[in-house]
């Protein structure tokens, strides 16, 4: 049974910061915000799927004894900030992934569907039918596809999720579900930690009917299907790089020619934590220089993030969101070449609360969040 968390808890493990978003179009929302009004028995029905998927992937992870045993190891891990250790195993991986991406990505399937409006220009420029040759991916740096090459439907959403794992990849096959048939999703997810072998579990699980059991009745045997089909409408990537550590060539390669989404979900602020400010400012630049125009830019995180950064002899904290606009939006801060930003949305605190008689075999939480989005639009000459 999932259970609501009352009060700040976050769904967030300790040094791993936790948010969907109002109805509003743009502006600056000081005030904290509720998620929306109450799901329809649809959304819900398509919740539950999700957590169904997440319960059959890692089932005899949750079922096993050593859980609990495991979960607290990963907590200390992060809460000491040893990454290494806390995703330096397949058991680890999976753990977290069954405790904490479960409710991320509710929250990421609500957001992607409340910026529908804002995706639908990346799929009218999406190339149809066109898929980057086998030589082509080798040079990107990715994994080998999870679905073979076939003819793809005419429009195609890009999406590469930079800090992104199980619960991105959940929350997107869960957006092409209600896109249509005639969507396809091509989705590069890139992090320093190993999530292949779990995306690629998530993968199977959102491409393929449940098991059901022999007992199952006729009717039931004849509604089940996969939460994604036909197959070939997802395909996804991971890619396990460190992106502070990426070049202007290397990022582009990532990129690549036409419009798409990028995402930054719970991974702005630990990229200002853990690299520091300048070099996480390197990388918003190198992405300024880089990105398609008109491609979009997703960024969720916890509220109130702060960042420190030394100035002279003294420590200074800057909040996330400014040291964001203030790279982003300030003409006199952007590289020479590139895009130009404009914000399209902006929320300080917003509530993503679950609701009654969600079904999961452990306790799920709450999240908040603010929430940025920005377009890539073109520079105007001086």
């Amino acid at each position: 049974m999932v259970k609501k968390a009352s009060g700040s808890k976050s769904s967030k493990p300790p040094s791993r910061p936790s948010a969907p978003t109002d109805r509003s179009a743009a502006g600056t929302g000081g005030a904290e915000q509720q998620s929306s009004d109450a799901p329809s028995a649809e959304e819900i029905k398509a919740q539950q799927r999700l957590l169904n998927v997440f319960n059959d992937t890692f089932r005899e992870v949750l079922s096993d004894d050593s859980f609990t045993t495991v979960l607290q190891k990963v907590k200390q891990a992060l809460y000491n900030r040893d990454f290494e250790a806390a995703f330096g195993s397949e058991q680890f991986l999976e753990v977290y992934a069954a405790r904490w991406s479960p409710a991320r990505a509710l929250c990421y399937s609500r957001i992607l569907n409340q910026i529908a409006d804002d995706l639908e220009p990346l799929l009218l420029s999406a190339p149809a039918g066109r898929y980057e040759s086998e030589e082509d991916e080798v040079e990107r740096g990715r994994a080998s596809p999870t679905v073979e090459e076939e003819p793809k439907p005419s429009s195609t959403l890009r999406m590469l999720a930079i800090g992104g794992g199980a619960a991105e990849i959940v929350a997107f096959g869960d957006y092409l579900r209600g896109a249509g048939h005639d969507v396809t999703g091509d989705l590069t997810l890139l992090d320093t930690g190993p999530w292949g072998e779990v995306v690629r579990k998530l993968h199977t699980g959102l491409t393929n009917p449940p098991l059901l059991s022999k007992y199952a009745s006729a009717a039931a045997k004849a509604a089940n299907a996969a939460l994604v089909e036909p197959a070939t409408r997802l395909r996804s990537t991971f890619v396990q790089q460190d992106v502070l550590q990426l070049d202007s060539d290397g990022l582009s390669r990532q990129l690549g020619q036409t419009p798409l989404l990028v995402t930054l979900l719970f991974t702005l602020n630990e990229l200002y934590t853990s690299g520091g400010i300048k070099m996480t400012t390197a990388f918003l630049r190198n992405l300024t220089s880089t990105i398609p125009t008109g491609s979009l830019l997703l960024v969720v995180d916890s509220p109130g993030s702060y960042s420190e950064a030394a100035v002279g002899k003294e420590a200074k904290k800057y909040p996330m969101q400014w040291l964001l606009d203030h790279t982003l939006l300030q003409a006199d801060k952007l590289p020479p070449e590139g895009c130009a930003w404009e914000k399209l949305k902006s929320h300080d605190s917003i509530w993503f609360r679950l609701v009654e008689g969600l079904r999961y075999p452990i306790e799920l939480q709450d999240m908040r969040y603010q929430m940025h989005l920005y377009r890539a639009k073109t520079r105007l000459s001086d």
